[in-house]
This record gives C-alpha cells, structure tokens and sequence, in this order.
C-alpha cells in the first residue's frame, strides 16, 4: 500500500489557499483551451476570496486574488486576467528599509504626541483658544502620566512639566485644578468571588451545625420533662 506522505508532495507555494486549490490551478494551467481557462480560473479566484475573506478589508483585494493566482501557477497560467501579470522579478524586489524615528522624547510617559500638541499652542494667536489648548494639553499630560506610571501626580508636577516642554512659553495658573485623575489599582474579583463563597460556605456550616444541635436537644429524653 501506498500512502502519500507531506513530504512526498511538492511544496504549497501560498499556504494560506491549502492544496487543493493549487492542485486545480494546476489543472487549469493543462486545459486546452484559453475558454476554459478563463471559466475555471474565475471560479478558483471566487473560491480564493472564500477562503480569505480578510482579504476584502486589503485595498484592491480582487488585484491581490488575481496576483496569487499567477504566484500559484508559478507565473505559468494563461488566462485573461483583468490585472496586469505579475512578474517574478517583480516579486523578488525587496521594499525600501523605512528606519526608526531618530527623534528623541524628553518624557517618555507624555510621548511625542504631547510635544507636538505644544507646538501647535504655542503657535496658536488668538488668546481665548490658547488658554483652552493650554488647559486641554495638561489635562491629556495627567491622564498619561497616571496611565504610564500607576500612581497619581499632583498637578504642580504637571504645570512644572509643561514649563520645561515649552521652553517657559505656556503656563497655567496655579489656581487653575486640572481633571480628576486617580490611579486605581484593579482589584481581583476572582478572590473576592472565592472570599464571598468562603463566606457562605461557613455561614451553611454554621446553621448546620446549630440545627443539629438544636435536633440533639429536642430528643433528648430528660429534658422533655
């Protein structure tokens, strides 16, 4: 008997379409004429876009089917495809390295977010939308500080912070009191639920135990009369 081992077969080219779909292009890439082709290429591209349906959020996703179909074939199938042909050359080319952000951040718990928001108050002309900017800058630099380092900060820290990160160029009074931002540690309910059941589970044996004792009493024949 023979049995056909993975490791007998030939190598899945795109994994995520499985075997049997590369096994009907390679039925397709046989036929003899470019109709049928054409007929069962389309109904392996519908098929392919069953199996992948994420592929419908992709822009061009019905582009990308038709890619992968020609990458199945190993660019070999002949069919009228409503999208240019893919080249191997083409993809052989690696994209360009895009690099790390080499800009440094004075406060990581703010972030660049933060500095950039400044900017933009500083720049701001018309006094009453800078004062509310200013105000809406600090209240966003409390929520991340609490955020990043669980625990609470008073708002002096916060108004000597957002001196140094604008050079001295924005202040708030100090009289002015930021949103209310407290650090709250997550409480685990799962002990509380095992606490609350500890709970109950002594109070049963409680009662349990009072009513069998209440039960000896009452069968006891001396005390009865």
């Amino acid at each position: 008997m023979n049995f056909d081992y993975n490791t007998t077969r030939s190598d899945l080219i795109l994994a995520e379409y499985g075997r049997n779909v590369q096994n009907m292009v390679k039925y397709i890439i046989d036929l003899p004429t470019k109709d049928e082709r054409n007929k069962y290429a389309q109904a392996v591209i519908d098929l392919m876009g069953f199996l992948n349906p994420h592929l419908r959020d992709v822009a061009d996703f019905k582009h990308k089917l038709w890619d992968h179909l020609h990458i199945i074939s190993d660019y070999k199938i002949d069919v009228d495809s409503p999208y240019p042909k893919p080249t191997p050359e083409a993809a052989m080319v690696k994209p360009a390295h895009i690099g790390y952000p080499q800009q440094k951040i004075r406060y990581k718990h703010y972030g660049k977010t933060v500095e950039k928001l400044i900017e933009k108050t500083i720049e701001e002309e018309n006094p009453e939308r800078k004062a509310a900017m200013v105000q809406g800058v600090a209240n966003f630099m409390k929520m991340a500080y609490v955020q990043w380092n669980k625990d609470n900060v008073s708002d002096e820290v916060i108004f000597k912070n957002l001196r140094e990160l604008s050079g001295g160029m924005l202040e708030l009074d100090e009289n002015v009191n930021l949103q209310k931002i407290e650090f709250r540690p997550q409480v685990n309910r799962q002990n509380n639920n095992n606490r609350g059941k500890n709970n109950n589970n002594n109070k049963g044996r409680q009662n349990s135990n009072n009513n069998a004792g209440r039960h000896q009493k009452n069968n006891n024949p001396k005390q009865r009369y």
